[in-house]
C-alpha cells in the first residue's frame, strides 16, 4: 500500500509516463456511468478483481469526460494500463448527470460499452446528500432544506456548461440530489448516442442477488464467467434512516419518473415492487 505521503507524486508520475506513452496504453472497453450512489464503487471493485480484466492505474476513475476533458486524449490514456491480453475500464458516478460526457464518450470511444447503476430514488439521493456534507461540498445540514435549495443552486449551471465546456459547476456536481435520481432522461441522452450498448442495472436487485446478476452482466460484457469470492458492498454512509412519513412522501413524488426506467430494466424497479 502506498503512503498518502508519496500517493499524489507517484500518481503523478505514472501520468507522465501515459502521455508519453500513449501508443502504448489501452483504452477502455467499458465504462460504469453512474448513477452517484448506487453502487458504483462496489461495482468497480467486483470488476478490477476479474481476471479478464485490467483496472486503471491507481484511481477508481478520471472524470475525464465531465471535468477533465480539456486535458487531452494523452493524459486521458495515461490512467490505463499498456496493452495486454485483458481489457480495462474506469468508473464515474458523474459522468451520467453531466450534460456533455455522453457525446464526448460517443466520439471518443466509439464501441464502448456503458453499464449504468440505479437506486431507490430517495435513498441515493438521501445517501448523496449525506456523503456531499460528510466531505465537506454541502453546508445545509438538513437534508430538506438541501432539496428545497437544489432548484436555486441549479439554476442555468447546465447552460453554463454546455455554453463552456471548461466550466465546473459545483452545485451542479454536489447539490444535483433530486435530480440525479431522475434516472430516465440521463439513460435516454446515453443511449442517444451509444444505442443498445447501454445496459442499466438495478442497484437494489444486482446485491440483493449478486451471484445471479454478475454472471448476465459477465455476459452482456463478453467477458468470462468468473464466480468471485465474496460480493462486498462498499464506501457505504453510516446514518439515521429517514423518518418513514418523508420517505413516502418523496418517493411518491419519484412515481412517474420511475415508471420511465421500466424501458430501460425491462421490469418494474424493484423499489416499486
Amino acid at each position: 500500500m502506498i503512503a498518502s505521503s508519496v500517493r499524489k507524486p507517484v500518481i503523478g508520475a505514472v501520468r507522465t509516463v501515459g502521455r508519453l506513452t500513449p501508443t502504448f496504453r489501452m483504452l477502455p472497453s467499458f465504462l460504469v456511468v453512474g448513477a452517484q450512489r448506487a453502487g458504483t464503487t462496489s461495482m468497480h471493485k467486483l470488476l478490477s478483481a476479474h481476471p479478464a480484466v485490467a483496472a486503471p492505474l491507481f484511481l477508481k476513475g478520471t472524470s475525464y469526460f465531465d471535468v477533465n476533458y480539456d486535458r487531452g486524449p494523452s493524459w486521458y490514456r495515461g490512467h490505463f494500463p499498456v496493452r495486454t491480453g485483458k481489457v480495462t475500464f474506469e468508473s464515474s458516478g458523474y459522468y451520467l448527470f453531466h450534460p456533455l460526457a455522453a457525446a464526448r464518450i460517443g466520439h471518443d470511444l466509439p464501441d464502448v460499452r456503458l453499464v449504468a447503476l440505479v437506486r431507490d430514488p430517495v435513498e441515493r439521493a438521501y445517501s448523496a446528500f449525506r456523503h456531499e456534507l460528510a466531505r465537506g461540498f454541502e453546508t445545509e445540514t438538513d437534508f430538506v432544506r438541501a432539496l428545497a435549495l437544489e432548484d436555486e443552486r441549479l439554476l442555468g449551471e447546465e447552460q453554463r456548461i454546455r455554453a463552456d465546456p471548461r466550466y465546473r459547476s459545483h452545485s451542479h456536481r454536489h447539490h444535483a440530489y433530486a435530480r440525479r435520481s431522475l434516472y430516465a432522461p440521463q439513460l435516454r441522452r446515453l443511449r442517444e448516442v451509444v444505442g443498445d450498448r447501454l445496459l442499466t442495472i438495478d442497484a437494489d436487485a444486482f446485491f440483493a442477488e449478486p451471484e445471479k446478476e454478475f454472471v448476465r452482466l459477465q455476459e452482456w460484457l463478453g467477458l468470462p464467467v468468473w464466480t468471485p469470492e465474496e460480493y462486498p458492498r462498499l464506501n457505504a454512509r453510516p446514518g439515521s434512516a429517514l423518518e418513514p412519513a418523508l420517505r413516502q412522501r418523496l418517493l411518491d413524488g419519484f412515481e412517474a419518473a420511475d415508471q420511465e426506467l421500466v424501458e430501460f430494466l425491462g421490469d418494474i424497479p424493484s423499489w416499486r415492487r
